[in-house]
């Protein structure tokens, strides 16, 4: 699992190393440490999980193109602000209005950025990765599996050897399970 695998670089020295030479690796490394926060982000906006999961892939590909036309500091903030305005603009029905939000009117202080908005989203990160390991094994495997490595439930079944109808079962009971820790 590449996740684990480079669990110990840090996010800003993997934006390091993908503005020295770059090479997309490093944002596949990057990303999918974000693909919890931008789903919870779409849900919570969109209320419709197959469009927010596709919100997401889409939300991924401007990262990665605007990524490579400017300098980001503060990443978490950043993907996040471009997260919820993509959901404002698709709750808005205009496709033709582009809005961009680059690191640096956040890093010269933007007024209409708020840092207490950052912290409360930090917090809701950790919450969200500490439900993740409260879940049982299987459960936060399929989850894993399925949100974060974009698995399909055939994949997931082969890798874990779990029927497809338990795939289905570890998937709902994790969801469900989830919500309700995010909720307490």
């Amino acid at each position: 699992m590449r996740v684990q695998q480079n669990k110990h670089i840090s996010d800003a020295e993997l934006l390091e190393n993908f503005y020295k030479d770059h090479d997309n690796k490093w944002l596949g490394i990057l990303l999918p440490r974000y693909t919890l926060l931008l789903l919870g982000v779409c849900m919570k906006y969109l209320k419709d999980e197959e469009e927010s999961r596709d919100c997401v892939q889409q939300i991924f590909l401007k990262v990665i193109n605007e990524l490579h036309k400017y300098r980001v500091d503060y990443f978490k903030s950043w993907i996040y602000m471009i997260a919820k305005n993509h959901c404002l603009m698709k709750l808005r029905g205009n496709k033709n209005l582009v809005v961009e939000l680059n690191d640096q009117a956040i890093s010269n202080g933007d007024e209409n950025f708020d840092k207490n908005d950052l912290v409360e989203k930090e917090q809701l990160l950790q919450k969200m990765k500490e439900a993740l390991k409260q879940l049982n094994p299987e459960q936060q495997q399929c989850v894993n599996l399925f949100y974060l490595q974009k698995k399909s439930y055939s994949e997931i079944s082969e890798i874990t050897g779990f029927p497809m109808l338990k795939v289905k079962s570890h998937l709902q009971n994790g969801k469900r399970n989830l919500k309700l820790m995010m909720n307490s």
